[in-house]
């Protein structure tokens, strides 16, 4: 099987046919999903497609941080109380995004930073955004380095430098449609990239792969990023599925059923 680690299912552009969407996934073989949060006004209906979907959508609670303003704070206290009765599987969607709006960047930090700490205490991985800030995000990893800290650098488009150092974080690297893009950029990086590293994620409804690219993406695209992967790697695609799948059960722990 394949499994999604990033998708935004709850969203309103799937409100007419995400039965039809789950569906689709399953008969592509992408059985597990995991759904990071943005903020408190997608947490409720995150966690009734999770309700809805036992074994198959799992949610995360995070501030992403295009939503980091004034109130981040009383968001931040929002995901503390919905960890305490709810089970999630992860941290996130966090990290830092300096291509919207440079003007939060001192919030944005205090807020991953929080969040890193939680991450560690709660011993769940972290999903890292980190458009435009790349190397800020690996070094603010790396000042709060614990053998509890792991996660995914989320659409991972970096040199193969900033591989190595996500690598030596213990981090994974979600892989998506960008790898499908002519422009991408990541056909001169995957062929370097140990898939032991790699992750599968689709970010739908957004980024979706060729043949699709500038339509709303879903998980059960998934086949054709791992097909991408394999035609880079000069590899199996039954590799690609097996250890992406592998490294995504033991990030989450999550059994294979």
């Amino acid at each position: 099987m394949y499994i999604d680690t990033h998708a935004h299912l709850y969203l309103d552009q799937f409100n007419d046919d995400i039965d039809e969407v789950l569906s689709t996934a399953k008969e592509n073989k992408v059985q597990k999903i995991f759904l990071p949060n943005i903020d408190s006004s997608t947490t409720q209906s995150m966690f009734a497609l999770c309700k809805a979907y036992p074994g198959v959508c799992y949610p995360m609670m995070g501030l992403h941080p295009c939503s980091v303003k004034e109130n981040f704070k009383e968001e931040l206290s929002h995901i503390k109380e919905k960890k305490n009765s709810q089970r999630i599987y992860g941290v996130g969607e966090t990290g830092i995004d300096l291509y919207w709006d440079k003007t939060t960047k001192e919030i944005q930090i205090e807020s991953f930073n929080q969040q890193i700490e939680w991450a560690i205490e709660w011993e769940l991985p972290i999903i890292i955004h980190s458009r435009d800030a790349q190397d800020l995000t690996i070094d603010l990893i790396k000042n709060m380095k614990h053998e509890k800290l792991t996660g995914i650098f989320h659409c991972f488009t970096g040199t193969i430098e900033q591989a190595e150092e996500i690598v030596d974080l213990n981090f994974l690297m979600g892989v998506g449609g960008v790898a499908t893009f002519k422009n991408g950029g990541m056909d001169r990086t995957i062929p370097d990239l140990d898939l032991a590293h790699l992750v599968l994620e689709t970010d739908s409804p957004y980024l979706a792969p060729k043949p699709h690219r500038g339509k709303r993406n879903q998980s059960s695209y998934i086949p054709l990023v791992a097909n991408r992967i394999a035609e880079l790697k000069g590899i199996p695609i039954m590799e690609v599925m097996e250890t992406t799948t592998k490294n995504a059960l033991n990030l989450f722990r999550i059994e294979n059923k």
